[in-house]
């Protein structure tokens, strides 16, 4: 399985890394959709992917709506998290599926309202306490990417430690 992480006008430079960062360790394809809060050559961006940038691959894009033309939700698996989300992260059974998009809004608004109603039924969620606002992004991240891999069991990852032999 193909998976694409896509962040959608990105703000803050260390969640960005540290996303490359779990892309690069999965495989994934890192979406940069443009404007970003940052520029990419940026250190903090840097150091918090560490040295994974060479082991990623990354495509950027200059609009959502650039995006969103070149990879048509109707025509792909994909996925909006966002908070307010019909389904659970966990329910699609991604297993299925020969390509994956989640998509992943900025720090501080998220996807835009009028996308999250058009693909309602493709909007997923983390369950969290209904008090707080979010989760950190590069969290939300790996909590969704690890499930996608957990439900084909970790299927291209290593699944026992070389270490302990």
């Amino acid at each position: 399985m193909k998976l694409n992480v896509v962040l959608v006008e990105p703000e803050i430079p260390q969640n960005t890394g540290n996303i490359a960062r779990t892309c690069a360790a999965t495989g994934g394809k890192l979406h940069l959709v443009h404007p970003l809060g940052f520029s990419i050559s940026e250190k903090s961006v840097q150091r918090a992917g560490l040295d994974y940038w060479d082991k990623l691959e990354i495509e950027e894009h200059i609009s959502f709506e650039k995006f969103l033309e070149k990879y048509k939700p109707e025509a792909n698996n994909m996925f909006f998290v966002t908070t307010k989300g019909k389904h659970v992260y966990s329910e699609p059974d991604y297993s299925k599926m020969d390509e994956v998009f989640v998509l992943f809004g900025k720090e501080t608004k998220g996807l835009p309202e009028d996308i999250l109603k058009k693909y309602i039924d493709k909007t997923i969620r983390i369950p969290m306490r209904p008090t707080l606002r979010s989760l950190n992004l590069s969290n939300s991240v790996a909590i969704v990417v690890y499930d996608i891999f957990r439900q084909s069991d970790f299927y291209g990852l290593e699944e026992i430690s070389k270490y302990f032999d």
